[in-house]
């Protein structure tokens, strides 16, 4: 099991959130989009750019440029801030407590903190046993939310694609995080991935939406026949695999991405890849020009990257980052050229059409 980095002196934190931060400066896609929606989409999308020593400084900074537009988008609707939690027991690929720290700092700055909870339907094990790893029950304590297992809560059935036999396929995925009500908060990772290039915001919720049944996967303390969805929404290849993040992003994406690059992850992401030291945070309430600015950041190409490629033609985000406005530190200053999986040109066959057999 990794070690954990112990949590900094929060009083460090709080110090430099208050005293130095950035000057403070989403409805659900339902196929038609109400007005207030084609409203937002009209005005240029802002993304909040810091960069420090401290994660949880840098994510309650940044959080804290944009908290008028946040605080508007959450209104009267129940916060769920989901986590990256790939693997239960490799900090590295998982969301910092400290990050979380920030996120929960900032709702309770801003009145919005009542009723908030950290939810999660981990990859590869049970995901209290990783929530207790990170580290996250001292944090949920300190501010009075509730951790969330999703396997455990009500799932509601979508349809995905397979690329193999070109037939939809049922999935189970968290009724919490499709509901019109939750206010989704992608709390993510900065990593290289070794099928869509890089994991970010949005993968991070579609891939979390899908439940496990009780006992998948634990080895010997396993559940014979205890199956996880999570492998569906690959859609069995690389077509399949971006093909249903887009398509899934137009009923299931955050409303607002926290992306942290303090430490992000290079080559084969999201769990065996190694350390970045990046010392960034991206933030904004359009998930793919937040997506988009961390692409930036990671020195890829975002052409490379079918899904959000995709995303960014049917016009779910903005992709285009000279109509991005960005607040804070400008992006130039500290992009790193992070180094993909070697299974890179495998991963491209996307921008090719599949070959009928």
């Amino acid at each position: 099991m990794a070690t954990i980095r112990p949590t900094a002196d929060r009083r460090v934190f709080l110090k430099a959130a208050l005293a130095g931060g950035l000057a403070a400066g989403a409805a659900r896609f339902s196929g038609v989009a109400p007005a207030a929606e084609e409203n937002r989409a009209k005005a240029p999308s802002r993304v909040a750019l810091t960069a420090g020593s401290d994660r949880a400084a840098n994510t309650f900074q940044g959080l804290k440029a944009l908290e008028h537009e946040i605080a508007r988008a959450i209104g009267h609707r129940r916060v769920v801030i989901k986590p990256n939690n790939v693997a239960i027991d490799v900090q590295l690929s998982a969301t910092h407590a400290d990050c979380l720290e920030g996120i929960l700092e900032f709702l309770k700055s801003i009145g919005k903190l009542d009723g908030t909870v950290i939810a999660e339907s981990a990859a590869n094990g049970p995901t209290l046993d990783g929530f207790a790893n990170y580290g996250y029950p001292r944090v949920a304590a300190k501010y009075g939310v509730k951790l969330v297992d999703l396997d455990q809560e009500p799932s509601d059935v979508l349809f995905v694609f397979d690329e193999k036999d070109f037939r939809p396929h049922a999935v189970r995925m968290s009724r919490l995080l499709l509901d019109q009500d939750s206010f989704v908060i992608s709390s993510a990772k900065m990593k290289t991935h070794d099928l869509v290039v890089a994991t970010l915001s949005l993968k991070n919720i579609i891939f979390g939406a899908p439940i496990k049944e009780p006992g998948f996967g634990f080895g010997k303390k396993g559940k014979p026949g205890a199956k996880s969805n999570k492998p569906i929404v690959h859609g069995s290849g690389i077509h399949g695999i971006n093909y249903n993040l887009f398509a899934l992003a137009q009923r299931l994406h955050p409303h607002l991405a926290v992306i942290d690059g303090y430490d992000g992850m290079e080559g084969y992401g999201p769990t065996r890849g190694t350390a970045v030291e990046h010392r960034v945070c991206v933030a904004g309430t359009d998930w793919l020009a937040a997506d988009r600015v961390a692409v930036e950041l990671m020195g890829i190409d975002f052409a490379k990257i079918g899904y959000l490629s995709y995303c960014a033609q049917a016009g779910l985000g903005e992709g285009e980052l000279k109509k991005i406005e960005i607040v804070g530190e400008p992006v130039a200053r500290h992009v790193k050229t992070y180094k993909l999986a070697p299974n890179i040109d495998e991963q491209l066959i996307w921008m090719k059409p599949p070959r009928p057999s």
